[in-house]
């Protein structure tokens, strides 16, 4: 086969992110707007070309006022720093349809390497339209001191009101272009 363009299907994925909360909880939220860039071959996912926008100040942990500071200076700085942005550099696959997604991360001005575990979950035909669907799961963990975001509170009783670990996952589903 060859390589194909597909188009995010935003309405049937999601990115989504935790973090620990004064150090006995989880606190969990979501992008509302990303967008993707991929161009694939199923049967040879080691050659995708793939990037992924996200809206920063589309962020949404279901508390404005959090959402609000989340976006501020102390953590994305959305005025100066508009998009999070993700572009793979190396696909390897890892056994059956897991496989290892490194590449560039920029998140608050600073870039770092990132892998993120993948699976395919498949693909499809849409009975709608014909073409062709696939789906992707994607996870991993990074630590926003990584990307100098620092801010935190001691808590009264030892620890910190913030952990450093952010687990991101990310469930797309695409289609082609055709």
């Amino acid at each position: 086969m060859t390589k194909s363009k597909y188009i995010l299907d935003a309405a049937h994925s999601s990115v989504d992110f935790q973090v620990k909360h004064m150090m006995i909880s989880k606190v969990k939220g979501t992008f509302e707007k990303f967008g993707a860039d991929i161009t694939m071959d199923v049967e040879d996912l080691t050659t995708a070309d793939i990037s992924f926008t996200i809206e920063a100040d589309s962020v949404n942990t279901k508390q404005e006022q959090r959402d609000g500071h989340i976006k501020g200076e102390d953590f994305f700085n959305v005025e100066k720093f508009p998009t999070i942005d993700f572009k793979a550099t190396e696909i390897t696959k890892k056994s059956g349809d897991k496989y290892n997604m490194a590449g560039e991360l920029s998140l608050a001005g600073v870039t770092q390497p990132v892998t993120f575990d993948v699976t395919f979950e498949g693909q499809s035909k849409n009975p709608m339209d014909g073409t062709t669907v696939a789906g992707f799961s994607a996870n991993t963990t990074i630590s926003r001191k990584d990307f100098g975001i620092v801010y935190n509170s001691p808590l009264e009783t030892g620890g910190v009101l913030i952990g450093d670990d952010i687990k991101i996952s990310v469930e797309i589903e695409v289609s082609t272009a055709e």
